[in-house]
């Protein structure tokens, strides 16, 4: 049975970019392999990985310590004349959060360090920490720890007169003097004095191992993480180097063996993991209220969202419907139209997102007002009838029989995602709209992190070993490019590469890159800034989640999309589209030079000269029909219809292709081939797509129609397949052959249509997103067919590269 004596409460994962080569994964499973219980992240300035941490660390039932190894400024925050006679800059310190307080400051403490006190890195001082040092653990770091600073420089006294200072700050007992032993001279020298030092203050040490590294052998790959770093090579005689394969993740075992003279300063470290005990704030729906004006008098949310929406609706009534009422072209009657709203609105308000909606509704009108061109839609929004009324989206949902539970769904609640596309030259004029509406402190953008990937960490590693580029080149082009869009990792090439392999096998400096690249392959290279993400907070962001400074001192926060989704915050993608613009140009000199108004809510959907277009596959620079493949199922399929343009958009990606679906709906489509059911109910579903399974929510009407699911049970089916969770299929195939069996379907075909479905689930689209594409790829040919040489002027004004 392993020891299990002892927690790492200093460690950096690869979050401590370019210095730390620890992945979070793989290290829940050495810690758990390893019998520990516990684990710290203390990473450098930063948090950036967190909630990641944290989840995994919780998945490997290990208990997760969130720190963070901060700068210490040696004076002000904001002063920087010590760094100029010379002296450094900073000094390092152990965090650790006790508890939700300790958690909630250490957050704030990381904020102000990128906004206040950033210099050459994110620092802090003993003001701030004084005043946000409630529910924190303080440990003195390494060598660049303050006490350890002095007494390497041999001022005893102010060793001594430093640790009772940050005693005093973050109160007896929650500070700790850091004991490590890396066999470094320095280290060697001091350490006989910080166990006096603790023996003389009465502050306990506690042992650590400054883990940067997983094994002992990753030691060299690490080395040439930190000349990747700084610019370096291996064959620099100046650079940064650890002096040894020490700083992995070491043994309970181990650190008893090296700190014999020390044991209590190993066992303590399960002490200060027992004092920590935090359940992050995750799944907690941070919604900002909207502000509604002050003329509404006194109003609820949730009563100015209706009143806003039952408006809306009447103008999309007036406007829309009702003309097509009377030319006979209405599908559903206005009584369906009434119940479908007025079933959105109160499943709305149950799930708690009329703020969430009236935001969306008030930046976009806030666009449409100053003329800023606003996409028709994008993503599973389009199903809603809401933001239909509201003008979030330009697509009827029950025109293209569009399901709102695909959107939002009350059996899984989670925030809504309404991503819009704007003109690229309008898109920072919104979001300083909404800057200015919620304060600067309450909106700021996403951060992303770049990753070494395959062909790039073998660039890195090879330049840092000091290869010959023309060297390092051969081995990269021989990682394959990317399968539909994924990265194929070293480990794939090897196997799918004769050449890579052999080269591996026969030349020692291939192998080594190969080796390293391997070993650094997958960490985090470098931050930056989410291209579309916005998020916006109902209170000071730092009061919620750690914001960070970009090189361009933009606001982000530190964790990135998907972590800041499960602290329930509100994320908005605020999409430039380039295609938006080359419409709004082209429509402008048309109304300049001719004197016509384009209004797309008055041009017919069923234009013969546009369709022509599409049918002679002549649909280059039209959005999303550009590539020299669509133009050929273009010309196959000849198209006449948005339903057509929408089908093709979802059925011209790998997965249907290779699949042979492409071909058997355009035979179909033609009659040259029959359209077959497995069973006469599915028709109604599938007779627009000739019997084709193509849309997400087809899966869903088939779910609902044949196994008697909910709308919003049939999504969580969906999904399910979607990402392959065996478990969860297996009980759902089970409900759906069970409800099929009692609308009289037959078991076995119940369980061909499951089967069929699940297959499908691979690539299904929504319907929503495509539908609402295929309007603005309409839009584009609209204009191509129509005034070829203003389309033309606008796109060679606007596109340097692809529109899509």
């Amino acid at each position: 049975m392993p020891n299990t004596d002892f927690a790492h409460l200093h460690l950096h994962t690869d979050y401590s970019l370019l210095d730390g080569a620890i992945q979070i994964k793989p290290l829940a499973e050495r810690i758990k392999e390893l019998g520990m219980k516990s684990c710290a992240m203390t990473d450098h300035g930063n948090m950036y990985g967190a909630v990641s941490f944290y989840k995994e660390m919780k998945a490997h039932d290990i208990k997760p310590l969130i720190g963070c190894e901060v700068y210490l400024a040696p004076g002000h925050r904001s002063d920087r004349s010590e760094a100029r006679r010379g002296e450094k800059p900073y000094n390092h310190m152990i965090l650790l959060a006790k508890d939700r307080e300790g958690y909630h400051n250490l957050v704030r403490l990381t904020s102000k360090a990128f906004k206040e006190g950033f210099y050459r890195k994110p620092r802090i001082d003993r003001e701030l920490l004084a005043q946000f040092g409630g529910g924190l653990v303080g440990l003195s770091a390494c060598l660049s720890g303050v006490p350890q600073a002095h007494l390497k420089n041999g001022k005893l006294e102010e060793a001594e007169r430093a640790a009772y200072e940050f005693q005093d700050i973050l109160g007896r007992g929650n500070y700790f003097l850091e004991i490590q032993d890396h066999q470094l001279d320095d280290q060697i020298r001091i350490n006989k004095d910080l166990i006096e030092l603790s023996k003389k203050t009465g502050i306990p040490l506690v042992a650590t191992n400054d883990a940067h590294y997983l094994f002992r052998d990753d030691y060299e790959a690490h080395d040439v993480m930190l000349c990747i770093g700084t610019g370096k090579t291996v064959n620099d005689a100046n650079r940064m180097r650890f002096g040894g394969p020490q700083w992995y993740v070491r043994s309970p075992e181990e650190m008893a063996q090296i700190f014999t003279y020390a044991p209590d300063a190993v066992a303590r470290t399960l002490d200060i993991a027992e004092m920590c005990d935090l359940k992050l704030p995750l799944g907690e729906n941070q919604l900002p209220v909207f502000p509604i004006p002050r003329e509404e008098g006194d109003i609820t949310v949730e009563e100015y969202f209706e009143k806003v929406v039952r408006q809306g609706y009447e103008k999309r009534r007036e406007t829309v419907w009702e003309r097509m009422l009377s030319a006979g072209t209405l599908k559903h009657s206005l009584s369906e139209y009434q119940e479908r709203v007025s079933r959105e609105i109160a499943m709305i308000k149950r799930m708690g997102f009329p703020s969430y909606f009236l935001i969306v509704w008030d930046f976009i009108k806030f666009a449409k007002d100053r003329r800023i061109p606003v996409g028709p839609g994008r993503g599973s929004s389009a199903g809603s009838l809401v933001a239909y009324c509201l003008d979030i989206t330009d697509i009827d949902p029950l025109r293209y029989d569009l399901i709102f539970e695909r959107f939002l769904n009350p059996e899984r609640v989670s925030m809504p995602d309404i991503d819009i596309d704007f003109c690229v030259q309008g898109r920072a004029e919104v979001i300083n709209h909404v800057t200015q509406l919620y304060g600067r402190d309450s909106v700021c953008q996403i951060i992303t992190f770049g990753t070494m990937a395959s062909k790039a960490a073998i660039k890195d590693v090879g330049r840092a070993l000091d290869m010959a580029y023309a060297d390092v080149e051969k081995i990269a082009k021989l990682i394959p490019p990317p399968v539909r869009g994924r990265n194929v990792s070293i480990d794939q090439a090897l196997e799918t590469v004769p050449e890579l392999k052999q080269a591996v096998e026969t030349d020692a400096q291939v192998r080594k890159v190969i080796d390293i690249a391997k070993r650094l392959e997958g960490c985090a290279r470098h931050s930056s800034v989410h291209a579309a993400g916005v998020v916006i907070s109902p209170v000071p962001l730092e009061e919620l989640v750690p914001v960070a400074m970009s090189q361009k001192q933009e606001l982000t926060t530190q964790f990135e999309m998907s972590d800041l989704e499960k602290t329930g915050m509100l994320k908005m993608d605020f999409l430039g589209l380039t295609t938006l613009t080359i419409i709004d140009q082209c429509c402008k000199t048309i109304k300049e030079m001719q004197g016509r108004e384009i209004k797309w809510s008055e041009i017919p959907l069923d234009d013969h000269k546009t369709y022509e277009l599409f049918a002679q596959g002549h649909t280059e620079a039209i959005f999303q029909f550009e590539s020299s493949g669509m133009q050929e199922i273009c010309r196959k399929l000849r198209p006449k219809s948005i339903e057509d343009l929408s089908a093709l958009n979802a059925l011209y990606r790998p997965g249907p292709l290779d699949g042979g679906m492409v071909d058997d709906y355009i035979e179909r489509h033609h009659g040259r081939k029959p359209v077959e059911y497995i069973t006469p109910e599915m028709k109604e579903i599938l007779d627009n797509t000739y019997g084709v399974l193509i849309f997400q929510e087809q899966i869903m009407q088939l779910a609902q129609k044949l196994g008697g699911y909910s709308l919003g049970d049939a999504d969580l089916m969906r999904r399910a397949m979607g990402k392959k969770k065996r478990e969860e299929m297996a009980v759902h195939e089970e409900k759906f052959v069970a409800g099929c069996v009692k609308n009289k379907i037959p078991k076995k075909k119940a369980k061909e249509i499951f089967r069929l479905m699940a297959q499908f689930a691979d690539y299904g689209f929504p319907a929503a997103h495509s539908v609402a594409y295929a309007h603005v790829a309409y839009q584009t040919a609209y204009l191509k067919a129509h005034y070829p040489e203003h389309f033309y002027a606008a796109v060679m004004t606007h596109v340097t590269d692809d529109a899509a």
